[in-house]
């Protein structure tokens, strides 16, 4: 799985924190930026990056972050094919995924801290679409309100 990571200046820290513990943890993962940090910055440009990036198949999900992950979420979502939602507890971070088919994580570095992130982002990754019965019947719909 490949996995691509972005973040404004909000979630500069956290993004590099989440960055080198999945790399550390042997997971393919690509930053996708801020780089540097850069207190001027806007979360549109990293979360639209990463939204096409994710959308095109360049990578298999996507984790975003910025002050409260909201932002993220909102500019992330306004991208074909991705379905992206803010997380703050590890049941929505794998039901979302398994229910909903959700392929981007959002963050808010100034709500969670790293250990709760950690249990985010592998509640994210290691959960699987159901796709059976009421759960595709309900993404062919979300599929539909894309057009």
């Amino acid at each position: 799985m490949k996995i691509a990571i972005a973040s404004d200046h909000g979630g500069f820290e956290l993004k590099n924190f989440l960055f080198n513990w999945l790399k550390g943890n042997n997971i393919e993962i690509i930053d996708l930026g801020n780089k540097v940090y850069d207190k001027e910055d806007d979360y549109p440009d990293f979360a639209d990056k990463l939204a096409k990036y994710v959308s095109s198949g360049a990578a298999d999900k996507g984790i975003v972050i910025c002050g409260s992950g909201v932002g993220a979420c909102v500019a992330a979502n306004k991208t074909n094919g991705i379905r992206a939602c803010v997380c703050h507890d590890t049941y929505s971070a794998h039901q979302g995924v398994e229910h909903d088919d959700m392929n981007v994580l959002c963050l808010g570095a100034r709500i969670v801290g790293d250990e709760l992130a950690k249990e985010l982002v592998s509640a994210f990754l290691n959960a699987s679409f159901i796709n059976e019965g009421r759960f595709k019947r309900r993404f062919e719909k979300l599929k539909k309100l894309e057009k």
